[in-house]
C-alpha cells in the first residue's frame, strides 16, 4: 500500500465531518428565524384578535346607537300620527313607522352576528393568552438549544480543522494537489474498487489495471473520473471475482 493511502483516506473522512458540521452550523440561523417567526405569527394572530374584539365590541355601540335613534324617530312618528289631517297622511306615517322597524330588525340581526364573532373572538383572544408564556419559554428553550448545538459543532469542527492540517502536512505535495484537485472536481476524492469497478464514476476497470490496484504499492487514479483507487482485499471464503474463491 502507498505510504499517502491512508492518510489521504483519513483526510476524506475528516473533510466529511468538517462539511457535515459547516452544514448544521450554517443551518442554525434559519432554524432560530423559523421558531421565532412561529412565536411573531403567534403575536401577530394574538393581536389581532383583540385588535377585531375591541372593532367589534364598537361596532355593537355604534349598532345600538343606531336602533336607539331609530327607536326615537318611530316614537316621534307614533306621537305625529294623532296630528295627521287625512287617512292618505296617517297612512304615509304608517308606512314610514313600518321601514324604520325593518332597518331596526335588520340592525338587530348584525347585532347578533356580531355577537356570535365576538364570543368566538373572546374565546380565542383567552387561550392564546393563556397560551403565551408557555409559547414564548418554549421558543427560548429551542434557541437555547439550538445555540447549545451550534457552540457544539463549532468546537467539533474546530478539532476536525485541527485533525486536516495534520494529515495534510503529513502527506507528500503531489498527493495532496492531487488529493484537493480531484475532490474539487469530483466531490469525492478516494474511492474503493468494488467488484473491480471504479467505486465513484462505477466504470469497470481493465483487468491489467485492476490487478495493478490490487497489488501495486503505487497511487494510482482511475483511468476515467480520475479518483484516487483502493482495494479491500476479500475476507476469507468470500468472492473474489471471476468466480474464484480464497481457499479454506
Amino acid at each position: 500500500m502507498h505510504p499517502d493511502l491512508a492518510t489521504v483516506k483519513e483526510l476524506q473522512e475528516v473533510d466529511g465531518t468538517i462539511a457535515t458540521l459547516t452544514s448544521r452550523i450554517e443551518a442554525i440561523p434559519s432554524q432560530i428565524k423559523k421558531i421565532e417567526d412561529q412565536l411573531n405569527a403567534f403575536l401577530h394572530d394574538h393581536e389581532e384578535h383583540k385588535n377585531r374584539l375591541a372593532a367589534n365590541q364598537k361596532e355593537r355601540r355604534d349598532l345600538d346607537a343606531d336602533i336607539q335613534m331609530i327607536r326615537g324617530k318611530i316614537s316621534k312618528h307614533r306621537d305625529q300620527l294623532y296630528e295627521m289631517k287625512t287617512n292618505e297622511a296617517y297612512k304615509t306615517m304608517l308606512h314610514e313607522i313600518e321601514g324604520e322597524e325593518a332597518k331596526i330588525r335588520g340592525i338587530e340581526d348584525q347585532v347578533l352576528e356580531r355577537m356570535e364573532e365576538a364570543e368566538q373572538l373572546d374565546r380565542m383572544v383567552h387561550e392564546a393568552a393563556a397560551r403565551l408564556e408557555g409559547e414564548k419559554q418554549r421558543v427560548a428553550n429551542e434557541k437555547k438549544q439550538l445555540e447549545t448545538e451550534r457552540a457544539n459543532d463549532e468546537a467539533l469542527r474546530r478539532e476536525a480543522d485541527g485533525r486536516r492540517k495534520t494529515l495534510a502536512a503529513a502527506l507528500s505535495e503531489t498527493t495532496l494537489r492531487l488529493y484537493e484537485k480531484t475532490r474539487k472536481s469530483r466531490g469525492t476524492a478516494v474511492v474503493q474498487v468494488i467488484d473491480g469497478s471504479c467505486g465513484g464514476c462505477h466504470v469497470k476497470l481493465r483487468p491489467q489495471f485492476y490487478n495493478e490496484v490490487r497489488s501495486s504499492d503505487a497511487l494510482l487514479t482511475c483511468e476515467l473520473c480520475g479518483r484516487i483507487l483502493y482495494h479491500v482485499p476479500p475476507s476469507v471464503g468470500e468472492d473474489i471475482g471471476e468466480g474464484t474463491r480464497v481457499s479454506m
